[in-house]
């Protein structure tokens, strides 16, 4: 955490070898992200380079204390590519974009199962409020006349789940940090 820190005052001094580095941690994520919503290769390429030169101009406005920089980074990247849709007039709820549907087991796609797990803990409301946001690309309020709940209310099942995920991450990380200590 303190190496990420540190990686990312760099960036915010404009040392371009730690954008290289964040690029080299951050792009795989940002590219998957990015090609699951608009389902174009040479788009989301073009979209991954313009998310990296917008992460390198606002590196400055980064907080580490409003968040991790990696949910920062996706913020830039589904913010553009959802821009990059709408001014192609690209209905985005038109196509099933869920991360549920085709899994294979790759090395690559192991997280995104292990996350799929999790995700099926929680409340049908709160899997479905994340599945619209964040799979779907609907913003809050599209996502929230969606499911015909108020603005507010729609937020709240945001904020619960992450936080529901956060802790079930947290026990995960915790049972492998003692299975690890148990095998020494």
């Amino acid at each position: 955490m303190k190496d990420d820190l540190e990686l990312i005052k760099k960036l915010q001094n404009q040392d371009s070898y730690a954008l290289s580095k964040v690029y080299d941690l951050y792009s795989g994520a940002l590219y998957g992200v990015i090609l699951r919503m608009c389902k174009d290769e040479p788009l989301a390429q073009d979209l991954l380079q313009e998310t990296f030169m917008k992460i390198w101009q606002k590196s400055h406005t980064y907080n580490p204390d409003k968040g991790k920089f990696f949910t920062w980074s996706y913020r830039i990247a589904r913010n553009i590519t959802l821009n990059s849709l709408r001014k192609k007039d690209i209905l985005i709820q038109n196509e099933d974009l869920s991360v549920y549907k085709d899994r294979s087991t790759s090395e690559a796609e192991k997280d995104f199962l292990e996350l799929d797990g999790s995700l099926k803990k929680l409340e049908p409301h709160h899997q479905r409020a994340l599945e619209l946001v964040y799979f779907n690309g609907l913003t809050h309020r599209e996502a929230h006349e969606e499911m015909n709940v108020p603005l507010g209310t729609f937020k709240s099942y945001i904020k619960q789940a992450l936080k529901k995920l956060r802790e079930s991450y947290k026990e995960e990380l915790l049972v492998v940090w003692i299975i690890i200590e148990m095998m020494r």
